[in-house]
């Protein structure tokens, strides 16, 4: 039993092996006249790029690896030019010089101008701008500003930031804040706390009337 196995092993052997060398035979046969191309004149083949030539990127090089010095510098000059910014408005405000933010003139206690900042002047009236072109805007407002002195010392101005106007300005704000520093009943302006506005709209404090 175990020799006619043997046997029959060894023969399957031969005849695969047989099998293999006529194909590989039959393969050159049929490959004898094929000719390698030449590469297209116009690029569209692309060759297949090696190994050598792909880019590896290494910790060195990643980009979420930033150096610690730059990230340093950074925020340093941050820092300087936010110190800047509020080093020129906290001169502007003892200047009593117009300021886009806040406003005081000449005379004026500057406590007078926190109070209104932190909201401890209340309001005695609102007036809301939006929807107006800015010449109706500063019509309006200076007609509102006569009638409101005789019987509030504070006024609260909506004007918006001028988020949708064209190219982001803020024409409406900017006609308002310089109306208010030319009107003479005016004493200080400063923006609205947050819950009543913001930079959105504007506090007042108005000149005590001399009928009142």
């Amino acid at each position: 039993m175990t020799r006619r196995r043997g046997k029959t092993l060894s023969a399957d052997t031969r005849d695969q092996t047989t099998s293999a060398d006529a194909d590989a035979e039959h393969f050159a046969r049929e490959m004898s006249d094929v000719v390698r191309l030449a590469p297209d004149p116009r690029g569209r083949v692309r060759t297949r790029p090696t190994l050598s030539k792909l880019h590896v990127p290494t910790a060195s090089t990643s980009s979420n690896e930033q150096d610690p010095d730059d990230i340093r510098r950074a925020t340093s000059s941050r820092l300087r030019s936010t110190s800047a910014r509020h080093a020129v408005a906290q001169r502007a405000e003892a200047a009593g010089s117009p300021s886009d933010e806040a406003f005081v003139k000449p005379g004026v206690d500057r406590r007078e101008l926190r109070k209104l900042k932190r909201g401890e002047h209340v309001p005695g009236s609102h007036l809301d701008l939006h929807g107006m072109t800015a010449a109706e805007a500063v019509a309006r407002l200076t007609r509102f500003i006569d009638a409101a002195r005789h019987r509030c010392r504070c006024v609260c101005i909506v004007h918006g930031r001028g988020l949708h106007s064209v190219g982001n300005v803020a024409i409406l704000r900017t006609r308002v804040r310089e109306s208010l520093r030319q009107h003479p009943a005016v004493l200080a302006y400063s923006d609205a706390p947050r819950a009543d506005g913001g930079s959105g709209a504007v506090y007042v404090l108005l000149r005590k009337h001399a009928g009142r």
